[in-house]
């Protein structure tokens, strides 16, 4: 299975996943770059996977299904009614396959309420719309610091090599965030440095990886002593909690 990325919007990326002649999309926020790319790769679109319902991940679903009418939309049973054109309701454990690869389907609330993922363990991709983000996560639309911590911490759990696959190009700005709440993270620094040249060279800096995540997004390191020390509490969602609220204002 080969990932395109396609930018979208001002900050969007949506995923375009060939497999032979066939492709699936992931949060296709405009039909515009996804049938460009159909038309001139000769994929036949089969499926569309929606993490979550708001515009910028669905708003290119309607003009796809005009030119795949027999595509299937995968969403979350939560989202139901507010997913255009969805045909398959999908909960927390639910597997199927794609591109002759399992599929397993996580259920991530926090950023919104139905929010799932969508994780190819065989290959290692995650796909996990505004959940993570590269150095830094979705802000609780729909969700509470518990939610979002327990969803969090499933993405901790998959293999340090994991692909993330995330659904905007906020790295940047999340890391300049993030070296001023953990400032003696030397891993972090690095990482700072490297995406600041890499942003200047308008390289993209999707996808991530899950060890990378670890070490450097504070959204995700409510076990730093530094950031307990910060926050003032031992407890995790507390921790995220009050690291959230100081992204929300920067």
């Amino acid at each position: 299975m080969q990932v395109h990325r396609l930018p979208a919007l001002s900050d969007n990326y949506i995923f375009l996943l060939e497999e032979g002649k066939q492709a699936a999309v992931v949060d296709p926020a405009d039909a515009t770059p996804v049938l460009e790319a159909l038309k001139r790769l000769h994929l036949e679109l089969v499926a569309i996977f929606n993490t979550h319902h708001h515009a910028d991940h669905v708003g290119g679903n309607r003009g796809l299904l005009e030119a795949f009418p027999n595509a299937a939309v995968y969403a979350s049973r939560a989202d139901q009614g507010r997913i255009p054109g969805q045909t398959i309701a999908l909960k927390a454990g639910d597997r199927f396959t794609f591109a002759h690869q399992p599929v397993e389907v996580l259920f991530i609330p926090g950023h919104t309420s139905g929010h799932i993922a969508y994780y190819f363990p065989q290959s290692g991709n995650l796909f996990c719309g505004d959940t993570l983000f590269a150095g830094g996560c979705g802000r609780l639309f729909e969700g509470t610091p518990a939610q979002m911590v327990d969803s969090l911490q499933q993405l901790k759990n998959l293999p340090a090599e994991t692909q993330v696959w995330c659904a905007h190009e906020y790295t940047l700005n999340n890391l300049r965030f993030a070296v001023t709440v953990e400032p003696e993270n030397r891993a972090l620094q690095e990482r700072y440095t490297a995406v600041q040249a890499s942003r200047q060279s308008g390289e993209a800096t999707v996808p991530t990886t899950i060890g990378v995540e670890i070490a450097t997004n504070p959204l995700l390191r409510w076990d730093s002593p530094s950031l307990r020390t910060l926050a003032k509490s031992q407890d995790a969602v507390k921790v995220f909690a009050y690291v959230r609220g100081l992204k929300d204002k920067f």
